[in-house]
């Protein structure tokens, strides 16, 4: 494997969130933590439910958002402290592809504008060269320099993705965040934009942190899968190991629910009840008030990430070899 270009370690994140105008404020733990190493080439897909805490992982990678404790290292090294010299030679380097193109564009700039901005702020090359590799970002997202003279607006959602996707690469960039980039896009599309995305990190050697909620799509583009729930990893290993065994209960309830060729739906596994309120995280599991295999120990007692065989972490008292750590 490759050396590490991403390191995250234990990072947290916590909100405050109050209940009316005079209501006492409460904790909401988005993120509790977490660590993550994604190696220099590799894909990493970040899935779980809506609140799980996977966007603000995200953002604490790129260094959008600090974490409340914890550290992310890129290529080595600690990120930089915002609005420094090494902070923006740091961003050069790491680009985000946000879910929503047209909430990403501006609506009042050609998309040719909009790809060379990244280019202006960090002073890359002559206005000659920059006009060159915006004519070259244009074709290897697969449109014409004549779509970089229109509005966002006068362009299709896949286009307005592929506008986004080359602004990102603008930098030429080593790491991407991808936070859910196709979940807007008709089906048909979301194949050709991660397509196009696989076939340029093949080119350009991409390290990707993809998130998403579609696992069919995880499963095309990642290398390695971590599922999360309510802010933690509760499982995470190879994606076709993964997917092919499956071990925590909620990640054997989220693959059963993905469509895939020749298997049978028969046997999908229907989880009870909603997602906790993160402002009231149940005692010892997360997940032990909506598992179907819970027992008495799930209640009181939180499972730590352990290792499961050679390639899997798992944090689930039911998996053989799985620990446990005194409840929080």
């Amino acid at each position: 494997m490759s050396a590490p270009l991403v390191e995250v370690s234990a990072i947290a994140r916590s909100y405050a969130m109050r209940s009316g105008m005079f209501g006492r404020a409460t904790a909401v733990h988005a993120v509790d933590g977490v660590s993550l190493t994604i190696a220099k080439g590799e894909t990493l897909g970040l899935v779980g439910e809506s609140g799980s805490g996977k966007s603000t992982t995200g953002r604490i990678v790129l260094g959008l958002e600090p974490p409340d404790s914890g550290e992310v290292r890129f290529d080595g090294k600690p990120m930089a402290a915002p609005a420094t010299a090494a902070w923006r030679a740091q961003r050069a380097r790491m680009q985000m592809i946000f879910q929503d193109p047209l909430g990403a564009l501006d609506r009042r700039l050609p998309v040719a504008a909009q790809i060379r901005e990244p280019l202006d702020i960090h002073d890359l090359g002559t206005p000659a060269e920059r006009e060159d590799r915006v004519r070259e970002l244009l074709r290897a997202v697969e449109l014409t320099p004549a779509h970089g003279a229109r509005y966002p607006g006068a362009l299709s959602g896949g286009q307005r993705q592929r506008i986004v996707l080359a602004r990102a690469l603008a930098t030429k960039p080593d790491f991407l965040v991808c936070d859910e980039p196709v979940s807007a896009l008709d089906v048909s599309i979301q194949a050709q934009v991660v397509n196009l995305l696989v076939d340029l990190q093949a080119q350009l050697s991409l390290t990707l942190l993809f998130i998403s909620h579609d696992l069919r799509v995880v499963r095309q583009i990642s290398t390695i899968v971590a599922v999360m729930y309510l802010g933690r990893i509760v499982e995470i290993g190879s994606a076709d190991d993964l997917f092919a065994r499956p071990e925590h209960p909620y990640t054997q309830a989220l693959v059963s629910a993905s469509p895939a060729p020749g298997r049978r739906s028969a046997g999908r596994i229907v989880l009870a009840g909603d997602p906790p309120n993160p402002a009231a995280r149940p005692q010892g599991c997360a997940f032990h008030p909506r598992c179907p295999r819970a027992i008495g120990r799930c209640a009181s007692e939180v499972p730590v990430l352990s290792a499961v065989g050679s390639n899997r972490q798992v944090a689930c008292h039911l998996v053989t070899g799985a620990e446990t750590r005194d409840a929080a």
